[in-house]
C-alpha cells in the first residue's frame, strides 16, 4: 500500500552536492538503484525531470463521481475515492484479475487490478479503503483500473485528498514513481532556497521567465497545468540559450581573435583548377565554389558547411578549395568517417591529379607503423601536399607545417570536439586552417540553428548532368526469392548489384548476415554470379581489391554492410537490395540508395521489410515515397527527434533534456535572438553580472564546443 508523497519529511542541510544516499527515505540500500538512473547527488536529484503528469481530481466525497468526469477528461479521468468493498472476485485466467466492488455512498464502483494476483488476500467484503488512479467509463458503471490504494478506518478522520498534477519520474525495478518524489519533496524546499539564477532579474522579467529556483518547483511540484508549462518553458529556453551562447561566443572568437592564410585566387588559378575535373561544373556547384573563395581569400577562418543531395558532386568543390591551398604553397587534409570512404577518396582525386606535382598521401589506422611514421615526417617537413585519412588525423602525432584547408567529410559523422581538434592542428594557437564540412543527410531547417549555428551553409540542390533517377520498391520477406530471380536477370544483361545486410555475422537476433546471405545466394538464385563480400572487417588490401575488381566488371554483386553506404562510385551498379531494411535509418537507407544511379542504366532500390514497429514501417514508407533528401532530413527529424538524430553520438553534445526541437522552435529562435544580442555586448561574458551564467555555459558545453580557449 502506498500513500501519496507530501513535503513533510525533510532531509536537513542539504547542498546540490549531497550525496543521494544521505537523503530521507533513501539510504545506503536505495542508494544504488538511484545511481543507476545517474543521479548521484541532490543536483541530480533536481534534474532528474517528471516525464509526464498525472491530473488527480480533488477526492469525491458526497457527490455521484460520474458526474466529474466530464468531456474535459474525455473518457477516463484520474480521481481519488473512499468507500466499502462490497465483493470481491478473482479471475485467475490467462491474464489474471482481482475485482472488487465498493460502494462509495451515492453508487457503486467496479475496482479492478490486472496481474496482480495477490490482491484478492489484500482486500475483502467489509473492508474500507482510499483509492485513487484512472476511473474509465464502460456503459452503466465505472471502472478504476490498477489504482494505488491505503485501508482506512470508517470511524477515523482522514484528510481528504485535493486535485493537483502528480509527477511521474523515469523510474526502474528497484526504485518506483512515488519513491523517487518523496526523495524530492524531501529536499526541494532547501535546495530551491540556495538555488542561485544565472539570468538576471531584468532578462528575466523582460523575457516572461520565472526565477530558476520557481522553475524547478514548478516541475516537480506544480500547482496547476499554467505551472507546468511556465516551468517547462524557463528550463527548455535555459537549455537553448546555453547552447546558442557557447556558439555565439565561439563563432566571435573565430571572426575576432583568430587567423587564417589568406589564400590567392585568381582567372588562371581557376582555370588550372577546373582542368583537373572530368566534367563540367553545374551552376548550383559554381555558386558554392563563390561562397567558398570570398570566404578563403580572407584572413577569418572559414567554417563552411556545404549539404547537398547524394551524388550531388560536393567531392569537386572540396577538391577545389584543397587546391586552391595547394597553389597559395599550404596544405590541405580531408577528413573521411571509414577506411573504405577514405580510401575511395584517395582513388578518386589521385586520378584526378595523375600527371600533377601535387604530392598526395593516404593515413588510416589500418598502416603499419613504418608507413605512418614516414607519412607523419613528411607532413611535418611540408613535403606532403594533400592528405586523406580517417580519425587517423586528429592524432597528436600528426603535425603539419602549414594546414591551409580542413575538410571534413560526412560531418554527421564526427562531434563538435573532433571538429575543433583538426582545427587545432594550425601551427599557431592563434592562426586557424579553413575548415569546410560536408554532408549528404541535409541539415533540417530548425536543426541548423543548434550545434550547426556556428556554420556558414551552402546549399547545392541540382544534381549534375547524367544522373538517373531511382526506383524505389517496398516488397515483404515472402518475395525475397522473386526479387533474387529479378537481379539475376538484370545481371545477366551486363548489370551489376550491391546487396546490403545489416550485420557481419550470424547472431540471435535472426538478422541476415554477410556470409550466410553470400552462401545462401551462391547456392540459390545467384548461383553461377561472381559474387564477393565486403564489410569492416576484411583487410585494407582485401578490399581495394575486391573494389577494383566490382569496378573493373570482374565481379557481379557485392553483399556487403553499410561499409559502402558513402563513397562508393561505380556507374554501372544499378541495383540496390536492402535486407532488413526497417532496421536502418532513414538518412542511411537514402545514403545506400545513392550508390546507384550513377550510370546511363535504370536504377532500382529494393527493400526488403516486413517492419513489426511504427518507426520501422515509417522509415521504409517514407523512403519509398521520395528520393528528396532534404525531405528526407525533415521526416527523419520528425520520426526519430534530434536526441537520436544529433545525439551525443553525432554532435558531441548531450541531447536536451527539456526542450524539443522543432515543437520549440520559437523558444529557440528567441534564444538565438538573444544570444547573439548578449555576446555583442559582452563579448567574454566578463563581470560580475555574468560570472555565473559564464560558468555554467562552460560546464555544459565548455569541452564540446571547445570553448577552454575562448572563455
Amino acid at each position: 500500500m502506498s500513500r501519496p508523497p507530501t513535503a513533510t519529511s525533510r532531509t536537513p542541510t542539504v547542498s546540490l552536492t549531497t550525496n543521494i544516499a544521505a537523503i530521507h527515505g533513501v539510504g545506503d540500500r536505495r542508494a544504488d538503484a538511484f545511481r543507476r538512473l545517474g543521479i548521484r547527488c541532490v543536483a541530480d536529484l533536481l534534474l532528474h525531470l517528471p516525464m509526464r503528469y498525472e491530473h488527480e481530481l480533488e477526492e469525491a466525497i458526497g457527490m455521484d463521481i460520474g458526474e466529474t468526469i466530464s468531456p474535459d477528461h474525455g473518457t477516463a479521468a484520474n480521481i481519488a475515492v473512499r468507500g466499502e468493498v462490497q465483493r470481491v472476485q478473482a479471475k485467475m485466467r490467462r491474464r489474471p484479475r482481482v475485482e472488487a466492488e465498493l460502494y462509495y455512498g451515492t453508487g457503486t464502483m467496479l475496482i479492478t487490478w490486472f496481474n496482480q494476483p495477490w490482491m484478492r488476500s489484500k482486500i475483502h467484503p467489509g473492508m474500507h479503503i482510499r483509492a485513487w488512479g484512472k476511473v474509465k467509463r464502460h456503459g452503466d458503471y465505472l471502472q478504476l483500473v490498477n489504482p494505488q490504494w491505503e485501508a482506512i478506518k470508517p470511524d477515523v478522520e482522514v484528510a481528504p485528498r485535493t486535485e493537483r498534477h502528480r509527477p511521474v519520474y523515469s523510474s526502474n525495478d528497484d526504485l518506483s514513481s512515488t519513491i523517487i518524489e518523496n526523495a524530492i519533496n524531501a529536499v526541494l524546499d532547501d535546495v530551491l532556497a540556495k538555488l542561485e539564477d544565472h539570468l538576471h532579474e531584468g532578462y528575466r522579467r523582460q523575457a516572461a521567465l520565472p526565477t530558476l529556483a520557481e522553475a524547478y518547483r514548478m516541475a516537480h511540484r506544480p500547482a496547476n497545468a499554467d505551472e507546468i508549462a511556465s516551468g517547462r518553458r524557463r528550463l527548455a529556453f535555459d537549455e537553448l540559450l546555453m547552447l546558442q551562447l557557447g556558439v555565439m561566443l565561439k563563432r566571435r572568437h573565430r571572426h575576432d581573435t583568430l587567423t587564417a592564410p589568406a589564400l590567392t585566387h585568381n582567372a588562371a588559378i581557376d582555370t588550372h583548377i577546373k582542368a583537373r575535373f572530368p566534367f563540367e561544373l553545374t551552376d548550383a556547384q559554381q555558386n558554392v565554389i563563390n561562397d567558398m573563395v570570398a570566404d578563403l581569400t580572407r584572413a577569418t577562418p572559414m567554417n563552411r558547411l556545404v549539404q547537398g543531395d547524394v551524388g550531388s558532386g560536393k567531392t569537386v568543390i572540396a577538391l577545389y578549395a584543397m587546391l586552391l591551398a595547394v597553389a597559395s604553397n599550404h596544405q590541405a587534409a580531408l577528413m573521411a568517417p571509414t577506411e573504405l570512404l577514405a580510401e575511395q577518396h584517395f582513388a578518386s582525386i589521385k586520378q584526378m591529379l595523375s600527371g600533377s606535382r601535387v604530392n598526395i598521401a593516404l593515413l588510416t589506422g589500418s598502416l603499419k607503423p613504418a608507413q605512418r611514421r614516414a607519412i607523419h615526417e613528411q607532413l611535418e617537413a611540408g613535403e606532403i601536399d594533400l592528405l586523406i585519412g580517417t580519425h587517423a588525423l586528429l592524432t597528436e602525432k600528426v603535425a603539419f607545417k602549414q594546414l591551409g584547408v580542413a575538410v571534413v567529410d560526412e560531418q554527421h559523422r564526427f562531434g563538435v570536439h573532433q571538429r575543433a581538434t583538426l582545427r587545432a592542428k594550425s601551427s599557431d594557437a592563434h592562426s586557424s586552417p579553413h575548415v569546410l564540412v560536408m554532408t549528404a543527410t541535409p541539415i533540417p531547417r530548425t536543426m541548423s540553428l543548434t550545434v550547426f549555428g556556428d556554420l556558414d551553409i551552402s546549399t547545392i540542390r541540382a544534381l549534375p548532368p547524367g544522373r538517373q533517377p531511382i526506383v524505389t520498391r517496398l516488397v515483404g520477406q515472402r518475395k525475397a526469392d522473386e526479387v533474387y530471380r529479378w537481379v539475376a536477370e538484370r545481371i545477366d544483361k551486363g548489370e551489376q548489384a550491391y546487396i546490403v545486410v545489416p550485420v557481419i555475422e550470424e547472431s540471435v537476433s535472426g538478422l541476415k548476415d554477410v556470409q550466410s546471405h553470400l552462401d545462401w545466394l551462391e547456392k540459390g538464385a545467384l548461383s553461377r554470379k561472381r559474387l564477393a563480400a565486403l564489410h569492416g572487417r576484411v583487410k585494407r588490401e582485401q578490399r581495394e581489391a575486391i573494389m577494383q575488381q566490382f569496378r573493373a566488371g570482374e565481379i557481379d554483386a557485392l553483399v556487403a554492410t553499410t561499409v559502402i553506404e558513402v563513397g562508393v562510385d561505380v556507374p554501372n551498379a544499378s541495383i540496390m537490395v536492402i535486407e532488413h531494411a526497417d532496421r536502418f535509418g532513414l538518412a542511411q537507407l537514402h545514403q545506400l540508395r545513392g550508390r546507384i544511379g550513377r550510370g546511363t542504366r535504370k536504377s532500382v532500390c529494393v527493400l526488403i521489410a516486413d517492419p513489426v514497429t511504427d518507426d520501422g514501417t515509417a522509415r521504409v514508407e517514407a523512403i519509398a515515397s521520395t528520393t528528396d533528401g532534404f525531405a528526407i532530413a525533415e521526416k527523419d527529424l520528425e520520426i526519430r527527434g534530434p536526441g537520436e538524430l544529433f545525439g551525443s553520438r553525432q554532435s558531441g553534445l548531450a541531447p536536451f533534456r527539456v526542450a524539443q526541437i522543432p515543437r520549440d522552435i520559437e523558444l529557440l529562435q528567441m534564444a538565438r535572438r538573444d544570444a547573439q544580442a548578449w555576446i555583442d555586448e559582452n563579448p567574454m561574458l566578463a563581470g560580475q553580472r555574468d560570472a555565473l551564467l559564464k560558468r555554467r555555459l562552460l560546464k555544459a558545453h565548455g569541452k564540446t564546443l571547445g570553448l577552454g580557449d575562448v572563455a
